[in-house]
């Protein structure tokens, strides 16, 4: 037992030197998101955007969207708003005209998920022979700032192609829940997404608050049906030589879930989505990356190889961990001294990686509540460890789950809190 012990503990100590080296490329990228300058609106009005919002019984929270909408600062002219009620058995339908919005019912039992509503929305823009410049993707339980299409319009007449607006959460003090993942979202906004964004690095796409040059997508096809629709278009931009750009002062709000049984479910269809990703792009990216010495493409690898790090540290730890108790005499290799230096140096880089959650609270100026959420913080981040093990096993599943959303919270409520 005690050469079981030692053979996994080296793997085990090499896992973490890889691992590490991953936590020290993103210490040294979310560097450059340390400082920001709001983005000055140059350009006047100018594109025409077709709103597309895939809806499956959302009567509860619509609403609230679509008055968001009906506010922009854009005028109402340049943009039209579509509403999918994809296989709906409640009012989603007559909410949405209610508040004006174009409604295109749609009835297909057998391909469901939003990246299937979203391919047959698009083949009905075609048919209807649109003339729009943009598409934009929003969640039925969003709210949308302002100054959101007159960000886009900014981007798209500055010549990008593919541009995804700020992650915010409308609901973050539901429960400890919501607020965790609103930290992680804060986190991951500021010290990866606009991180990269300066580096002229792809961001990685979020599902909502996402637009796309309509001639592009027409040119590409969306062909995104998975799990991660927004993740495969994405991976799909960067192989194509197209950098998806960050929108840090383009505000969409996401309600998360509040329990932790539908946070599971949900993390678990990202996860599975993100592994059948990983499974058909990772190596060929990277490859692709090195041979042409293109950052962009070893970067997004680097992104696909993350939920597999997560497992194999969860499953590692807890195999070593039972070893442990099992060995006679496990001492030795705990006091390896090349195992010591592997140890403590990636206990070192991973608090260091910890310590900038804070730090992007502190730069995104977040409700002082929030800090108060912090020492639950470690145990949710622990959660990723089963949810991705379940994920790595379940990986071939492609049925998609909806998320319930109840919180029909407007944009001046959210102004208030």
């Amino acid at each position: 037992m005690t050469l079981i012990y030692l053979l996994w503990d080296t793997f085990y100590n090499a896992l973490k030197l890889v691992t590490g080296l991953v936590a020290v490329y993103q210490i040294v990228l979310s560097i450059y998101g340390l400082w920001h300058r709001r983005r000055t609106i140059t350009h006047a009005p100018q594109k025409r955007f077709a709103i597309i919002i895939p809806a499956h019984n959302e009567e509860c929270v619509i609403g609230p969207l679509l008055e968001s909408l009906k506010r922009q600062t854009y005028p109402k002219r340049l943009y039209d708003v579509h509403v999918i009620a994809d296989n709906c058995t409640d009012r989603t339908a007559e909410r949405a005209r209610s508040h004006g919005a174009i409604v295109h019912v749609r009835e297909n039992r057998a391909e469901q998920g939003k990246g299937y509503a979203i391919e047959w929305m698009l083949a009905r823009l075609r048919d209807m022979d649109a003339h729009y410049d943009a598409i934009v993707m929003f969640d039925a339980d969003n709210l949308v700032h302002p100054d959101f299409l007159a960000m886009m319009n900014d981007h798209l007449c500055s010549g990008d192609r593919v541009i995804q607006g700020y992650l915010d959460t409308k609901n973050p003090f539901d429960s400890w829940i919501s607020v965790s993942l609103a930290i992680s979202y804060w986190f991951d906004n500021r010290l990866w997404q606009y991180a990269r964004q300066r580096l002229n690095l792809p961001c990685t796409l979020g599902g909502t608050g996402l637009c796309i040059d309509y001639p592009l997508l027409q040119e590409m096809g969306w062909k995104a049906t998975g799990l991660t629709e927004d993740l495969e278009f994405g991976i799909r931009c960067v192989r194509r030589g197209i950098i998806p750009v960050w929108a840090h002062d383009a505000r969409v709000y996401d309600e998360k879930p509040t329990s932790f049984a539908a946070s599971f479910r949900q993390r678990l269809r990202w996860q599975q989505g993100h592994f059948q990703c990983a499974r058909e792009h990772l190596l060929p990216m990277f490859v692709e990356g090195l041979r042409e010495r293109n950052l962009a493409k070893i970067d997004m690898a680097i992104y696909l190889f993350q939920p597999m790090r997560s497992m194999l540290l969860f499953a590692g730890a807890m195999i070593v961990l039972g070893l442990h108790y099992l060995s006679p005499d496990p001492t030795d290799a705990a006091t390896n001294p090349a195992a010591l230096v592997v140890t403590n140096l990636w206990v070192a880089v991973n608090v260091i990686l910890f310590l900038e959650i804070p730090l992007a609270m502190l730069l995104e100026r977040v409700n002082w509540r929030a800090y108060f959420a912090l020492p639950l913080l470690p145990f949710f981040l622990w959660t990723w460890g089963p949810v991705t093990l379940q994920a790595y096993f379940t990986r071939s599943n492609r049925t998609w789950y909806h998320t319930v959303h109840k919180r029909a919270i407007r944009l001046d409520e959210l102004r208030e809190r």
